[in-house]
């Protein structure tokens, strides 16, 4: 049972902890990306610890957003109780859905009384769910139908998509009735099945990488992944020590619990999904017209996903609302590092938007990449 730095009993990680040679040049990388001649899953850029100035940010963005972000775990358990009952299977999406899935775990234990299983797998853009470890999941007795997909939020909504569209294929192959939807906290693409909310806030696990997801990275799938096997991950124990994953989980617990305890569940409504789709595909619109992208996964649209484009990938730039606003403070700072142009735009209807820089912009000679800087 691999279960990273989390507690045994709080998840299962169905993914094979391999070794990996990283892309540290961020320029090839990308170039390799957007050529088509690799895919991101193959690849992997080094991680490291963050510094005490972005470390106190993150803290500062923890407290700031704390008390949605527990309301909305909150209720999102409760959504899931209401749906699945008793007899339910939550299975993250590795690794954004991990913190989530652990703490409505502990939630759902300690509201209605249900140990329920906990897994996590991969899910990756453009190549499907890991049906390796759907199989694992099945053959250890758990009905089909009590599964329940877990992630934090959607973006542009590529990932929910990509499950419907897996789960679906797989239904049809395996003769089974696994329920194709994803249950977040925030839907800002108007994808999910289920959210407890549709607002454009900071789920604070977003900002940090492997020391708040079990010490984990995203998943691999390349040529050390056979037929058999589940999909990849590095598994950094050299962390340990900066490690905030049970931090993170406990935290936000207790926050959860006391505001149970003082006024119950949010009955706030969502905003319709028709209206969350209306806003997506309309700036999506907008924003590859202003730009000039014809590449739809270039725009990362909300901050988490604005913020792991700062962490991952070679921004061109970071459009936020407001740039006094404390929910972008990490975003400010990490774009400050990297030397990331900056826009406010008043009427963005997200806190912020990254937007990576395209093939275009790279002249390639040899095996020189040359990064030319541009932003409208």
């Amino acid at each position: 049972m691999f279960s990273g730095s989390y507690r045994p009993d709080d998840v299962e990680f169905l993914l094979k902890p391999i070794q990996i040679e990283y892309m540290s040049d961020l320029a090839l990388k990308e170039s390799l990306i957007q050529s088509g001649a690799r895919h991101y899953s193959e690849m992997l850029s080094p991680e490291t610890l963050p510094s005490r100035h972005y470390l106190a940010l993150f803290h500062q963005a923890h407290q700031d957003n704390r008390e949605q972000l527990a309301g909305d775990c909150l209720k999102l358990a409760y959504l899931l109780y209401h749906r699945y009952g008793a007899d339910l299977t939550l299975v993250s999406l590795a690794r954004a859905g991990t913190p989530i899935g652990v703490i409505v775990r502990h939630l759902l234990s300690r509201l209605y009384g249900i140990n329920a299983a906990h897994y996590s797998i991969s899910i990756i853009r453009d190549r499907g769910i890991d049906t390796v470890a759907l199989n694992e999941i099945l053959s250890r007795g758990h009905r089909p139908e009590s599964m329940a997909f877990v992630d934090g939020w959607t973006g542009k909504g590529v990932i929910s998509q990509t499950l419907t569209s897996a789960i679906q294929a797989y239904n049809q192959q395996a003769h089974t009735a696994i329920a194709p939807g994803l249950n977040v906290l925030t839907d800002l693409a108007g994808t999910a099945a289920q959210a407890a909310s549709s607002h454009d806030y900071l789920i604070s696990s977003s900002i940090l990488n492997a020391t708040i997801s079990g010490l984990l990275s995203r998943s691999i799938l390349n040529e050390a992944i056979g037929p058999k096997d589940y999909h990849g991950c590095v598994f950094f124990s050299e962390f340990a020590a900066e490690d905030l994953s049970r931090w993170f989980v406990d935290d936000v617990v207790a926050a959860a619990m006391a505001i149970f305890e003082r006024e119950g569940i949010s009955s706030v409504p969502v905003r319709s999904r028709e209206a969350q789709v209306a806003i997506s595909q309309a700036y999506m619109k907008a924003a590859m017209a202003h730009y000039g992208i014809s590449d739809a996964n270039l725009i990362k649209p909300g901050i988490g996903e604005a913020t792991r484009v700062l962490l991952r990938r070679m921004p061109q730039c970071v459009i936020v609302r407001n740039t006094h606003d404390r929910k972008v403070a990490h975003l400010l700072a990490l774009a400050a590092d990297k030397g990331v142009p900056v826009e406010m735009t008043p009427s963005l209807p997200y806190n912020a938007v990254s937007i990576i820089r395209s093939k275009k912009q790279f002249l390639i000679f040899s095996s020189f990449f040359i990064k030319i800087p541009y932003c409208r």
